[in-house]
């Protein structure tokens, strides 16, 4: 059977150690420029180096984000940047459109490339179109079961990887635009201010807050609950799935030193134990004490299951 890769998101440098230290294979991040990415602008060209150095030491990979769309008069300049990142020896670019894809395509013929979550892949076909246009990996939508996730693994071949998010805050929008901002400026209120705190409540279900952020690079929402499959990690690898993630945006290296360590476990014990997996319920809670949002298995499975 073959080895799963855990993946992890890293908004800084310490928590790219963090990560890596804890039992990942690989980390995620977003650079400046082109790479950088919402609320997370704590990644400059040496840290990046640095980083990228120390995966490097540990064989450990480092994934950079392309999720800033660059207009016609900036490709100059994001060409520029693919080649600093080739140059700093990254280990593949994360694109969202098939204009970066093309442009990392023609200028470095050897980088590997990912298509990012925001691409929505939701079946086979579009994996499949992705994987002839280059794309070495897609990002499996949210919205999928693990049956249908199965299925695609079935049609695609074996040189695509899949890669599945397993763990964190779930994103339902993201705008490049200034959206609280113009909302406040519209009713005569303060300033956005990222110290503060901002949630879209729903009217009709009390009591559930959506964190909305918002920075440079535009705002994002997330959904009321967290993501958490530690009790199914079996499926996913049995479904065919190549990467697992965990999305720790918003978080610090303690929460990392936290969750990661488990999904570490999870993966290992599958492996040593004859393919055999038992979720411990000390596993799963020690996943709902790293942070005070409830989880839920979202789309994954027959019935959504919210953890309280």
């Amino acid at each position: 059977m073959h080895k799963i890769e855990l993946i992890c998101y890293a908004g800084s440098l310490a928590c790219l150690k963090a990560a890596l230290n804890s039992g990942a294979d690989s980390v995620y991040v977003g650079g400046e420029s082109f790479g950088r990415d919402t609320l997370s602008q704590e990644f400059s060209r040496e840290d990046l180096i640095e980083g990228i150095k120390f995966a490097h030491e540990n064989n450990k990979k480092v994934y950079v984000t392309i999720n800033l769309l660059p207009h016609n008069k900036d490709f100059d300049k994001f060409k520029e940047f693919l080649n600093d990142l080739n140059e700093m020896k990254v280990d593949a670019v994360i694109v969202s459109e098939p204009g970066t894809l093309i442009t990392v395509k023609q200028l470095l013929p050897e980088m590997k490339i990912h298509l990012g979550n925001v691409s929505n892949v939701y079946n086979y076909e579009t994996a499949n179109f992705w994987h002839n246009q280059g794309a070495d990996r897609v990002v499996i939508s949210r919205e999928l079961s693990i049956k249908e996730i199965e299925m695609m693994r079935l049609k695609t071949p074996e040189s695509l990887e899949l890669e599945a998010y397993v763990h964190g805050p779930i994103v339902m929008s993201y705008s490049g635009r200034k959206l609280i901002t113009s909302y406040l400026e519209s009713k005569g209120k303060d300033d956005y201010s990222s110290k503060k705190r901002y949630n879209l409540a729903e009217e009709k279900r009390q009591g559930q807050y959506c964190p909305v952020y918002e920075d440079e690079a535009g705002t994002i929402f997330f959904a009321s609950r967290d993501l958490c499959m530690i009790e199914y990690v079996d499926k996913f690898i049995r479904a065919g799935v190549s990467t697992l993630t965990i999305e720790a945006r918003l978080q610090d290296e303690n929460y990392i030193n936290t969750v990661v360590p488990i999904y570490r476990k999870a993966i290992d014990d599958f492996y040593n134990n004859n393919f055999e997996y038992n979720c411990s319920e000390d596993m799963l809670e020690t996943l709902k004490n790293a942070t005070t949002r409830k989880h839920t298995t979202g789309f994954y499975l027959d019935e959504t299951i919210d953890y309280d």
